[in-house]
Parts: structure tokens; sequence; C-alpha cells
């Protein structure tokens, strides 16, 4: 059965990033925006990494422009956005779509993995979060509206 190990992403430099380097990690996949309402989450989800990283949390941010048109930047701006505003130190991958005919393959697999509302496989906007166990498999797809905080209990069982 496929796995989350078996993609390829691209870093927000361009560079190949093996998702089988993150075996036997806990991984929470979040599609980002910077100029969302739910930007603020960004800190909420450094505290959750600098809370559960050492024993074994990765989170990767993947920003995305097809909501509203909020995160119009490219990728060098949007991680010093992020540093300066937020600190963050989890991985910020490239700028990709999670919706639509050019969907980044990653998100069809969470897509199909972990539906959304009346089982829908669409991304309804910036911030949904996908949380993923050390095998690889998709656990569960959180909503925008959820604040990162209140999935340290799932993450806690996962690790």
């Amino acid at each position: 059965m496929p796995s989350i190990y078996d993609f390829t992403v691209q870093d927000n430099q361009g560079q190949p990033i093996e998702l089988s380097q993150y075996r036997d990690k806990v991984l929470l996949i979040v599609n980002t925006a910077s100029k969302c309402g739910f930007t603020p989450q960004y800190k909420e989800l450094e505290a959750l990494y600098q809370q559960y990283h050492t024993q074994g949390l990765v989170i990767l941010a993947f920003p995305c422009n097809q909501f509203g048109g909020q995160e119009p930047a490219g990728n060098s701006e949007i991680q010093q956005f992020c540093e300066i505003n937020f600190g963050l130190s989890f991985p910020l991958m490239a700028k990709l779509n999670v919706n639509g005919p050019d969907t980044a393959p990653l998100f069809d697999y969470l897509k199909e993995h972990a539906r959304g509302l009346l089982k829908s496989r669409a991304i309804k906007w910036n911030f949904t979060k996908f949380l993923v166990n050390k095998e690889g498999m998709v656990v569960k797809r959180y909503a925008p509206r959820t604040k990162p905080a209140s999935i340290a209990p799932a993450i806690e069982e996962l690790l």
C-alpha cells in the first residue's frame, strides 16, 4: 500500500526532498498562506514544533496561492516573512497547488486518504492540516479553523 514516503516534494529552494527521510516521524502537513486570516496559526504551529520535534514531530508547510490569492510572494520571500514574523524553524516547502488539474501528487494522496466534510476531497481554504503517523499513513484531516494547539493530544498519541 502506498504511503507518504513514496512522494518527493520540493523545498522552498526548489531542491527535491524525499518524504521517506521522515520515516518513523509523525508529520503534520499544512497548506499555508501569508496573507490569510489564519496566518497567525504559524505561531501555534511553531509552538507545537518546539514542544514535540525532539520526540519526533515534523511539520511541513506548503504555501499555496489558490485561495483568494493570499500567497502571492515567491518562495524566498515567504521564507523570510515566516522567519521574521513567526520565528519559523520547521520546514517550509515550495509553493504548490492543492486543488484542480495541477494538484501536487502529495495533496491528491492526502485528500484521498482523509476527506473533508461530506466526504469532499477538495481543500476548502488555507491551513487545512493532515496528521500522518510514523508508518506514513494519513490519520486525520483538520479544518482551517482547527487551532494547532488542539491537535496536540492526537500528536502525543502517535509519538
